[in-house]
Protein backbone atom coordinates (compact mmCIF):
# COMPACT_ATOMS: atom_id res chain seq x y z
CA UNK A 1 0.00 0.00 0.00
CA UNK A 2 1.11 3.62 -0.95
CA UNK A 3 0.40 6.03 1.34
CA UNK A 4 0.75 9.65 0.26
CA UNK A 5 1.28 13.00 2.32
CA UNK A 6 0.34 16.51 0.71
CA UNK A 7 2.12 19.73 2.46
CA UNK A 8 2.32 23.06 1.71
CA UNK A 9 -1.39 24.23 1.43
CA UNK A 10 -2.39 27.91 3.43
CA UNK A 11 -3.62 31.40 2.86
CA UNK A 12 -2.33 33.68 0.19
CA UNK A 13 -3.97 36.88 -1.28
CA UNK A 14 -4.56 36.74 -5.04
CA UNK A 15 -1.30 37.02 -7.05
CA UNK A 16 0.34 35.19 -4.53
CA UNK A 17 1.86 32.00 -4.84
CA UNK A 18 2.43 28.35 -2.97
CA UNK A 19 4.29 25.24 -3.62
CA UNK A 20 2.59 22.14 -3.01
CA UNK A 21 4.23 18.99 -1.76
CA UNK A 22 3.42 14.93 -2.13
CA UNK A 23 5.53 12.67 -0.47
CA UNK A 24 4.74 9.21 -1.39
CA UNK A 25 6.03 5.56 0.93
CA UNK A 26 7.27 2.70 -0.86
CA UNK A 27 10.15 1.75 -3.23
CA UNK A 28 8.19 2.25 -6.52
CA UNK A 29 7.57 5.72 -6.52
CA UNK A 30 9.45 6.11 -9.96
CA UNK A 31 6.86 3.39 -11.13
CA UNK A 32 3.90 5.77 -10.96
CA UNK A 33 2.55 8.56 -12.96
CA UNK A 34 1.65 11.38 -10.61
CA UNK A 35 -1.16 14.28 -10.85
CA UNK A 36 -2.60 16.69 -8.84
CA UNK A 37 -6.38 16.67 -8.13
CA UNK A 38 -8.99 19.94 -6.62
CA UNK A 39 -11.86 19.70 -4.88
CA UNK A 40 -13.55 23.02 -4.29
CA UNK A 41 -16.99 23.50 -1.82
CA UNK A 42 -19.95 21.83 -3.48
CA UNK A 43 -17.82 20.92 -6.77
CA UNK A 44 -16.44 18.09 -7.69
CA UNK A 45 -13.03 17.22 -8.04
CA UNK A 46 -11.24 18.01 -11.03
CA UNK A 47 -8.18 17.31 -12.93
CA UNK A 48 -5.07 19.51 -11.93
CA UNK A 49 -1.54 18.65 -13.51
CA UNK A 50 -0.42 15.27 -14.14
CA UNK A 51 3.41 13.92 -14.74
CA UNK A 52 5.11 10.91 -16.17
CA UNK A 53 7.16 8.66 -14.66
CA UNK A 54 10.67 10.35 -15.90
CA UNK A 55 9.08 14.07 -15.02
CA UNK A 56 8.54 14.60 -18.98
CA UNK A 57 5.46 15.61 -20.49
CA UNK A 58 3.18 17.43 -18.32
CA UNK A 59 0.20 17.88 -18.66
CA UNK A 60 -2.12 20.35 -17.12
CA UNK A 61 -6.27 21.63 -17.08
CA UNK A 62 -6.47 24.56 -19.30
CA UNK A 63 -7.80 26.55 -16.34
CA UNK A 64 -4.35 26.41 -14.94
CA UNK A 65 -2.13 26.19 -17.68
CA UNK A 66 0.70 28.51 -17.43
CA UNK A 67 0.07 29.61 -13.87
CA UNK A 68 0.79 25.97 -12.13
CA UNK A 69 3.91 23.66 -12.52
CA UNK A 70 4.36 19.98 -11.47
CA UNK A 71 7.77 18.82 -11.27
CA UNK A 72 9.30 15.58 -9.61
CA UNK A 73 11.73 14.30 -7.31
CA UNK A 74 12.04 10.49 -7.74
CA UNK A 75 15.11 10.54 -5.58
CA UNK A 76 12.91 12.08 -2.82
CA UNK A 77 9.65 10.19 -3.74
CA UNK A 78 8.25 13.48 -3.77
CA UNK A 79 5.91 15.40 -6.35
CA UNK A 80 5.43 19.38 -6.32
CA UNK A 81 2.86 21.74 -7.52
CA UNK A 82 3.85 25.17 -8.12
CA UNK A 83 1.28 27.49 -8.15
CA UNK A 84 1.44 31.33 -9.38
CA UNK A 85 -1.10 34.36 -9.79
CA UNK A 86 -3.19 32.25 -7.40
CA UNK A 87 -6.87 33.77 -7.68
CA UNK A 88 -9.80 33.13 -5.68
CA UNK A 89 -11.40 30.12 -7.91
CA UNK A 90 -7.93 28.33 -7.10
CA UNK A 91 -9.06 27.60 -3.69
CA UNK A 92 -10.08 24.16 -3.06
CA UNK A 93 -8.45 20.93 -0.96
CA UNK A 94 -5.63 19.72 -3.44
CA UNK A 95 -5.06 16.29 -3.53
CA UNK A 96 -2.31 14.05 -5.08
CA UNK A 97 -2.73 10.81 -6.61
CA UNK A 98 -0.26 8.11 -8.16
CA UNK A 99 -1.26 5.91 -11.17
CA UNK A 100 0.81 2.52 -10.96
CA UNK A 101 0.46 1.96 -14.19
CA UNK A 102 2.10 4.55 -15.15
CA UNK A 103 -0.36 6.53 -17.65
CA UNK A 104 -0.49 10.30 -18.01
CA UNK A 105 -4.59 10.56 -17.90
CA UNK A 106 -6.83 13.11 -16.27
CA UNK A 107 -9.76 10.87 -15.13
CA UNK A 108 -9.92 10.15 -11.66
CA UNK A 109 -10.39 6.76 -11.82
CA UNK A 110 -7.22 5.51 -13.44
CA UNK A 111 -5.58 6.41 -9.86
CA UNK A 112 -5.02 3.91 -7.45
CA UNK A 113 -3.80 5.72 -4.30
CA UNK A 114 -4.65 9.45 -2.82
CA UNK A 115 -3.42 11.41 -0.37
CA UNK A 116 -5.72 13.18 2.44
CA UNK A 117 -5.36 16.38 0.90
CA UNK A 118 -4.06 19.97 1.40
CA UNK A 119 -6.65 23.16 1.91
CA UNK A 120 -5.62 26.01 -0.27
CA UNK A 121 -7.44 29.31 0.25
CA UNK A 122 -6.97 32.57 -1.47
CA UNK A 123 -8.32 35.48 -0.54
CA UNK A 124 -9.26 38.16 -2.37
Amino acid sequence: QVQLIESGGGLVQAGGSLRLSCVASGRFFSTYSMGWFRQAPGKEREFVAAMSLTGGMPYYADSVKGRFTISRDNAANTVYLQMNSLNPEDTAVYYCAADRFGRLVAGMRSYDYWGQGTQVTVSS
